[in-house]
């Protein structure tokens, strides 16, 4: 049995491979370590083995995980990444406890987490999460919209707008899942060249899991999302 140590060397072994295929700099794409479902233990294994930054996707699970990791001096301390799904009941819990929010689609969620980010913690990193192959069951604003919802977050203190994310659906063929990469890729680049004030740290594509980074990376995606990968494969309790 793998431990999550070798998963997290094989795993940047295929970044690194991506990133030369795609004549890309080895360290221009991150990787953050989907932790969902795992308990405290394993991204404390994994923090031990040098990573740092950790997506969760279900708010009060993060939560928890992140007051268990906190109470534990003998290793360094994660950064907080939301990835899932925000309603309007939960916008408290992640404006409190995250570092990084990818999941922002509509502005009242964006003015939400600014009104509730504490003054004394540094401001949230926000990524606006776009649907671009219009999938009925995604969350996620339509590339049209993109831009209006970036200019908003701009203008909101207590955020900081980083970049983009996206979750597009399998696609067919690996050359129809780039071409849906490179739309994401596009939403990205017209925002990063608009001339918005508020810029300054819009650097991130948030784009990718286990099965698809190395197509997302040749898309141009700097963060990719990867957790079965990393963790092993999930167990989900029955409903």
């Amino acid at each position: 049995m793998t431990t999550i140590a070798e998963n997290l060397q094989q795993i940047h072994r295929r970044m690194a491979h991506a990133c030369d295929a795609a004549q890309r700099p080895q360290d221009s794409v991150a990787l953050l370590a989907v932790s969902k479902t795992f308990g405290a233990d394993a991204v404390r294994e994994a923090a031990l083995a040098g990573q740092r930054a950790f997506g969760e996707n279900y708010i009060q699970e993060g939560v928890d995980k992140i007051a268990q990791l906190r109470a534990m001096a003998d290793m360094p301390q994660p950064v907080w990444h939301c990835i899932g799904p925000i309603q309007s009941n939960k916008t408290r819990l992640v404006a409190t406890h995250f570092d990084w929010v990818h999941t922002v689609d509509r502005l009242k969620i964006a003015q939400r987490l600014s009104e509730q980010r504490p003054a004394a913690l540094a401001p949230l990193q926000v990524c606006v999460q776009v649907n671009v192959d219009g999938g009925e069951t995604k969350s996620g604003c339509s590339p049209e919209e993109a831009l209006a919802l970036a200019q908003a977050i701009t203008a909101l203190p207590q955020l900081q707008l980083r970049g983009v994310m996206s979750i597009p659906d399998p696609q067919p063929t690996p050359e129809a899942m780039l071409a849906v990469h490179q739309r994401v890729a596009a939403v990205f680049a017209q925002i990063r060249d608009s001339g918005l004030p508020g810029l300054d740290a819009f650097d991130t594509l948030s784009l990718g899991m286990t099965d698809d980074l190395e197509l997302a990376v040749a898309a141009g995606s700097t963060m990719v999302r990867v957790g079965s990968g990393v963790f092993g494969k999930r167990s989900y309790p029955a409903a």
